[in-house]
């Protein structure tokens, strides 16, 4: 076997490889369902594959192709989106060191700054494989995430109905697979309830896209009890 072959097997091999590529196409599955649910609901395609190249945010593009396609002014989904991802803020701090200092490196890199290419970076224990692991999980996702929108939309064209195929569940599905290991924590699984609680209410009352706004308030209860009550907690 040549060195080559050696190194190609071992990087089929690789953990980190298997996991960033099955959660690529996870998200695969989960772009297509926007491009086609974004199409059905009036969104050109060339818009739809646009935004997913150049937002390459999931939650912020299904809040806004919700939003618009209810009637909200445009002004209202970007400042939804906006709101969804704040959460940015801390991500960039918490790996911006794995960046190069070079202003294209940190460009790119801020990017390709999601959920998964942060946790994947997070996950590793030294330096250079918090770096490995965030670079190739973030170009993995990109690459998956704007073609799989294309395709989708062009799937929503041929369909009309994306929920005949179950399209629509896919994006639920996926952020469910998402947050489930993070509810042992009672916090988190505190603040999910009250998001899911005011969701709920809110639904028969507010337009499409906006409900998911609403939620957002579940934010608060992950924030730390005071002390006093804390310690009535603990008698």
């Amino acid at each position: 076997m040549s060195t080559l072959e050696r190194t190609r097997a071992g990087f089929w091999r690789d953990a980190l490889v298997r996991d960033v590529l099955s959660m690529a196409l996870a998200m695969a599955i989960v772009g297509a369902s926007l491009g086609a649910i974004a199409v059905s609901k009036g969104v050109p395609l060339w818009m739809i594959t646009l935004m997913g190249a150049v937002v390459f945010a999931g939650g912020s593009e299904f809040m806004a192709v919700g939003l618009v396609a209810a009637g909200a002014a445009p002004v209202t989904a970007v400042l939804g989106g906006l709101m969804l991802n704040a959460r940015h803020l801390p991500f960039g701090m918490a790996v911006g060191g794995l960046l190069d200092r070079g202003w294209p490196s940190r460009l790119i890199g801020s990017h390709l700054m999601v959920d998964e290419s942060v946790a994947f970076a997070l996950a590793q224990e030294t330096t250079a494989e918090k770096k490995r692991a965030y670079w190739l999980t973030g170009i993995a996702l990109y690459c998956a995430w704007a073609p799989s929108v294309f395709l989708g939309g062009l799937l929503g064209q041929s369909v009309g109905d994306p929920g005949a195929f179950g399209l629509d569940a896919a994006m639920p599905a996926a952020l469910l697979a998402l947050i489930m290991p993070s509810l042992r924590e009672f916090r988190t699984l505190r603040a999910v309830a009250v998001g899911v609680f005011v969701a709920l209410v809110t639904t028969p009352v507010l337009p499409e896209g906006l409900p998911v706004m609403a939620a957002l308030v579940g934010l608060a209860a992950a924030l730390p009890l005071p002390k006093r009550l804390v310690g009535e907690e603990t008698r």
